[in-house]
């Protein structure tokens, strides 16, 4: 019950910090232009937003930029996963329930089922649901016509969404990671909706450690608050702010202990690489899948790895981070 009641007071949290206004999305300067332009021209022709699909890491707005997209045109939007539409009466029923103009949010689209995508194509095309009624010769087919609505998708694996799925979009935007300035203003605007007393050094600390991704600043916001609060007079200062990050064995880049093991494998076990992505996730017992989008794209980010025609190397950057001679360099 504790586990639980935590986890629902972590989500209450979340939604609190969640932008519900486009002054308040801080960083993708880029994607709101383009957004608020689709916007305004559907606004002005009195029509509903065009079809979007956001990929990106995960964490960096994708879901709050659709929340922000139904406020601003003024509609309602519900939210469901690709895991959760298995068969084609699961959005059926979605599709069918929705009132003109809503949107639909659909996040990790990757995983849609094929059979489901298939009711998809002519929903998003033409606005008609065609299902199948039935088995084998006595099987018909009848088609519904659906109200104006929007499908708004969002994917960390922009690659596994289907081509006829992708081109029924009418734009695709890419989240890119944020600066660490734009951090800051994230940690100081959610430590001022959460009450919290930080200092600019703390702020800055945890900024840096906050691998460029909003979610991950606001939770080691939420622990640097914890121990405030447990060993401090509430206030996160510096000290605060450092201790929380070694408590949870992150470094000043935002390196978690499965990124520097890595890293470590990389350098130690395959002499600074070339290695693949099978003989690395063998060495640390991890699936390839999580090595290429979860921890890769951050180490590239920073420069301590990049990837050639032979497989990931370290870079001496890597190698200066932890101390460690490049003897390759040294030959």
């Amino acid at each position: 019950m504790g586990k639980k009641n935590e986890k629902s007071e972590e989500i209450s949290i979340d939604i609190t910090l969640r932008p519900d206004r486009w002054d308040e999305y801080v960083g993708q300067e880029k994607v709101k232009t383009n957004l608020r332009l689709i916007i305004d021209a559907a606004k002005g022709r009195g029509e509903n937003c065009d079809h979007l699909l956001f990929y990106g890491q995960p964490g960096l707005g994708k879901t709050t930029l659709a929340y922000l997209i139904g406020k601003e045109m003024g509609v309602s939007i519900k939210s469901t996963s690709g895991p959760a539409l298995e068969k084609t009466g699961d959005i059926a029923a979605l599709l069918t329930n929705l009132e003109p103009n809503d949107i639909l949010f659909i996040d990790e689209a990757h995983r849609i089922n094929k059979t489901v995508e298939e009711v998809l194509y002519p929903a998003m095309e033409s606005r008609q649901l065609h299902l199948i009624i039935g088995k084998g010769p006595s099987a018909r087919t009848f088609s519904l016509d659906l109200p104006p609505f929007t499908i708004i998708a969002a994917t960390t694996k922009a690659s596994l969404i289907s081509a006829p799925l992708r081109s029924r979009f009418g734009a695709t935007f890419k989240l890119d990671y944020y600066n660490e300035s734009d951090i800051e203003k994230i940690i100081e605007r959610s430590a001022r909706l959460l009450k919290i007393d930080i200092t600019k050094e703390a702020r800055l600390k945890l900024g840096k450690a906050s691998r460029f991704t909003p979610r991950v600043a606001n939770r080691l916001l939420r622990r640097a608050r914890d121990y405030a609060q447990v060993y401090k007079n509430g206030t996160i200062d510096d000290s605060s702010a450092q201790k929380t990050l070694e408590l949870l064995e992150i470094d000043d880049l935002g390196l978690e202990r499965a990124d520097k093991e890595l890293i470590s494998a990389i350098i130690n076990k395959f002499n600074g690489g070339p290695v693949g992505l099978k003989a690395l996730g063998s060495a640390l017992n991890e699936e390839i899948g999580t090595i290429e989008d979860v921890y890769e794209p951050f180490l590239m980010k920073l420069g301590l790895i990049h990837r050639s025609p032979g497989g990931r190397i370290a870079t001496e950057r890597a190698y200066e981070h932890f101390g460690t001679k490049n003897k390759k360099s040294m030959v």
